[in-house]
């Protein structure tokens, strides 16, 4: 991500597009495509058997001031401790059909049509239509798009089922066609009459989605769809460039309104920034998932969030609404190329963080200050209308992980408020979805930035829940100017890196796998390959110079890859490999970059999957980062790749122990409130009308479509209300309200 925020892995010694070239002339040493991968990493254990790869056989929170991004203090010491065995050889129908599948395809597919959405064409390009959320807060709070709540569609008429695998012809909604490259069994699925149809495969080692996914059998390789429908500016440069003065997206909106640009500009951008053909491509580079961030405006934006200290009343800027018939378009993409997904919560009423990223950079309002229950109980709202789509059964093997709240700043919130409102989470989403394997998706937890030791045993017998860590030594607050194109620590000798590799293996490795065995499910939700933290807006729009670089003169190097020297790239490529092979189960930050209109070029490489992938930094294969640990020579602590019954939503899932959530009180007492005004901080209160998350609907002439689509509400005994503001409640400016005086009556619910 963007970045002012850090980083928990950081230093040495700490314990805690245009089609690509499927071959690289950086693997180093040579792994050939069969015969030499290891059966087993000891740092992410166990991998899947593949049948195209043949084998041989102090969890203390730093203090605000300490770090630049998402960054541990501390050594070796500091990190003090907190199943599925590897499956055999395919044994699913779907994998025997898969070569034949792909031949079949080349024969006789000549042009696939996509069916999901309705497309329209001005200004030669498509826009999608309807799909919006419905109902809006009871006082009037809720603001954004209009429509139907359905998206629609106008298409030629495809009423067959059509698959393809490598070689295949894909022709996307604007006409324009592309030939689908993937070289490891996977396949597409079109099938217009039931638009949910789950049985697309990635690739021919992860199963199709209507197959079962395997915690700690199954590994998660996957890539962040970053600044799609939440706009950063180190990935989307250009939109802040056109628009001087914007540091993130409330100031970016705010200015585009002003120029009537605001709905025209951000539809362009939903529309173009990542298409079919990013997503083929990504299942194309062996990868099997996707983690999606989204903005809680997807669902609504309030017009009063109070009043600032000139006693005006605030109105929140974002578009609202109007991304989620992009959400559900993409969604559909993923279904089609077999790709499962993690649907991030990436923004959060008042902000989590502070950084450009959460919607608002600056203060923190959410669980701190004035305003911090308040927001927290609205975005509790958010994330049960999220929980209620997603865990419908069309939705539910497609949406395997929900990432309820991105990187809150527990250095500056404080751990207690944070659990709490962990455990507050867990409860409302599991009372929509009931427990146990299938009842919803797994929910992620961000470790708030302190180590993931610092969970372990949090919430035992807790069903379904996992580690959300963000590794970075980018945001460590240190120069990391040692050189990655020279000989690497450890190996053979013969391998470039410098202390990269080894230095990603020792420092994530152990904390991974001793996580996975204290507290269960622990996925890298974010890494990349900045081992600085260079690039263009890369510490915000305000912190693009030198004397703001923690890197210091010479960042010029590292925003212009064409100059990078093949010693370079290898150096980069074994420390991707390393990372990959120490987190296990991960997320690359991010699939795409986009080019600065001063340059026209990617002014942060480092962070662009895509762009590596093309370049040759990036493995074409990401099953050849398994045993590069080993190989280095790292401290590792083996995973075996089994986990607690109920980590995973088997027997005694749910059952937690009543001494486990003794001390987790809601709502909690906050930071930044002085004791006795934490019983009169201001709420809302349960009389809005709740919004829901509209499904997309299917109008292809000549089609029926016989599956049915869902109300976007999975239980219909889920009836409470929304939360609203209390009439006549003075409240302070939901954003900004840390110095604001909490008022003196008025703004509790009634008893």
């Amino acid at each position: 991500m963007s970045r002012s925020s850090y980083n928990p892995f950081d230093q040495p010694g700490l314990n805690e597009s245009q089609p690509f070239d499927q071959s690289s002339p950086f693997l180093d040493p040579p792994r050939p495509l069969s015969g030499s991968i290891p059966d087993r990493s000891r740092a992410s254990t166990p991998r899947d058997d593949a049948p195209i790869l043949g084998h041989t056989g102090s969890s203390d929170v730093l203090a605000e001031g300490d770090l630049a991004k998402e960054t541990y203090a501390g050594d070796a010491a500091d990190y003090a401790p907190r199943n599925a065995a590897s499956r055999p050889l395919y044994k699913r129908p779907r994998i025997l059909l898969a070569s034949g599948v792909a031949l079949v395809a080349i024969v006789i597919v000549a042009v696939v049509v996509p069916v999901y959405f309705t497309v329209v064409k001005p200004n030669q390009h498509n826009a999608v239509k309807g799909g919006t959320a419905s109902g809006s807060n009871s006082n009037g709070h809720g603001s954004g798009g209009t429509g139907s709540g359905t998206s629609s569609a106008t298409i030629p008429v495809q009423t067959a089922v059509t698959t393809g695998g490598d070689g295949s012809t894909v022709t996307m909604d604007d006409g324009t066609t592309f030939v689908y490259k993937n070289p490891f069994g996977g396949f597409w699925v079109n099938n217009p009459e039931d638009p949910f149809d789950n049985s697309a495969q990635c690739n021919a080692w992860t199963p199709p989605l209507n197959t079962t996914w395997q915690w700690g059998a199954d590994r998660i390789n996957g890539v962040n769809i970053g600044g799609l429908f939440v706009l950063e500016p180190f990935i989307v440069p250009a939109l802040y460039e056109a628009n001087p003065g914007s540091v993130d997206e409330w100031t970016l909106s705010t200015l585009l309104a002003q120029k009537g640009q605001l709905e025209s500009a951000l539809e362009d951008h939903y529309n173009t920034f990542i298409t079919e053909q990013d997503i083929a491509e990504i299942a194309g580079a062996g990868l099997n998932w996707i983690r999606l961030q989204i903005p809680f405006w997807a669902i609504e934006a309030w017009k009063d969030v109070g009043v600032d200290g000139n006693g005006q009343q605030v109105a929140e800027p974002f578009l609202a609404k109007i991304c989620w018939k992009y959400i559900l378009r993409l969604l559909g993409w993923a279904r089609k190329y077999g790709l499962r997904v993690n649907l991030d919560l990436h923004t959060i009423p008042g902000s989590q963080n502070g950084f450009n990223h959460s919607g608002k950079s600056g203060s923190i309002n959410w669980m701190n200050g004035p305003m911090g229950i308040a927001n927290a109980e609205r975005s509790l709202d958010y994330m049960r209308i999220i929980t209620e789509f997603i865990s419908q059964p069309q939705w539910k093997d497609l949406i395997v992980i929900f990432s309820m709240i991105n990187e809150p700043f527990m250095a500056k919130i404080g751990r207690p408020p944070v659990e709490s409102f962990y455990w507050h989470a867990y409860q409302m989403a599991r009372g929509v979805t009931g427990t146990g394997a299938g009842n919803g998706p797994m929910l992620a937890f961000h470790d708030g930035f302190a180590t993931p030791a610092g969970w372990a045993n949090f919430l035992p017998g807790a069903d379904r829940i996992a580690l959300d860590t963000h590794p970075y030594f980018a945001f460590n607050g240190k120069a990391n100017r040692d050189p990655v194109n020279t000989t690497a620590d450890g190996g053979n000798g013969q391998e470039l890196g410098g202390q990269w590799p080894l230095l990603a293996c020792n420092s994530w490795g152990p904390v991974m796998n001793t996580s996975r065995q204290n507290f269960g499910v622990t996925i890298a939700g974010e890494f990349s390959n900045a081992i600085n933290d260079c690039g263009l807006y890369v510490n915000g729009v305000n912190g693009d110079t030198a004397e703001d670089s923690a890197y210091g003169p010479g960042c010029s190097y590292w925003e212009d890859y064409a100059n990078w020297s093949d010693e370079t790239k290898q150096g980069l490529l074994n420390f991707a490999l390393a990372s990959m092979d120490a987190l296990g189960d991960w997320f690359f930050w991010t699939w795409k970059i986009g080019p600065s209109s001063t340059t026209n070029s990617v002014r942060a490489p480092l962070w662009s999957y895509q762009l590596g992938l093309q370049n040759g930094w990036m493995p074409p294969d990401p099953r050849v980062a398994s045993g590069k640990c080993q190989h280095f020579g790292a401290n590792l602590v083996a995973f075996d790749g089994n986990f607690q019954p109920w980590q995973t939503g088997g027997a005694g899932a749910g059952n937690v122990a009543p001494d486990a959530t003794a001390d987790l009180a809601w709502p909690p007492a906050l930071a930044n409130v002085p004791a006795a005004e934490q019983a009169v901080l201001p709420q809302y209160t349960p009389t809005g009308t709740v919004s829901t998350l509209a499904p997309p609907s299917f109008t292809m002439p000549g089609v029926t479509v016989t599956a049915p689509i869902g109300n976007g509400w999975t239980n219909p005994q889920d009836k409470a209300m929304a939360m609203a503001p209390i009439a006549g409640c003075a409240y302070p400016d939901a954003w900004d309200a840390l110095d604001a005086p909490i008022p003196a009556a008025g703004c509790q619910p009634a008893a």
